[in-house]
């Protein structure tokens, strides 16, 4: 089970910080990642990934603005976004995505197969 919390509305320049927990799992082969659409049925974006050993991944239009941390447990990953944009908005889902052994979740989260969460509305006005 992945659970978002998080969202909401803010002005262009505010920030805004998300969290998703995934639960239910004694797998540790998934990759925890921030997922957007900015309109109903337009393109899914990758927003932002870690690997186990800390590499960061963002979608190249929120680097330097969001930054994606995770709790000890591993079993959480925050999305700070920061200085947002109108451009920003969009409904936010949280994916534990598998990834087997090996493999990293900069590569994994490309072709997201896993368990999704509901979403959570982002909303920047400017």
């Amino acid at each position: 089970q992945v659970v978002e919390s998080g969202g909401g509305s803010a002005q262009a320049g505010e920030s805004l910080r998300l969290s998703c927990t995934a639960s239910g799992s004694s797998s540790s082969n998934y990759c925890l990642a921030w997922f957007r659409r900015r309109a109903p049925g337009s393109e899914r974006e990758g927003v932002a990934t870690l690997d186990s050993d800390g590499t960061q991944h963002y979608l190249d239009s929120v680097k330097g603005r969001f930054a994606a941390s995770k709790d000890n447990n591993q079993n959480t990953l925050h999305l700070l976004m920061n200085a947002l944009k109108p451009e920003d908005t969009g409904m936010y889902t949280c994916a534990a995505v598998w990834c087997p052994r090996y493999y990293t979740c900069g590569y994994c989260w490309t072709d997201p197969k896993g368990v999704w969460g509901q979403g959570t509305q982002v909303t920047v006005s400017s």
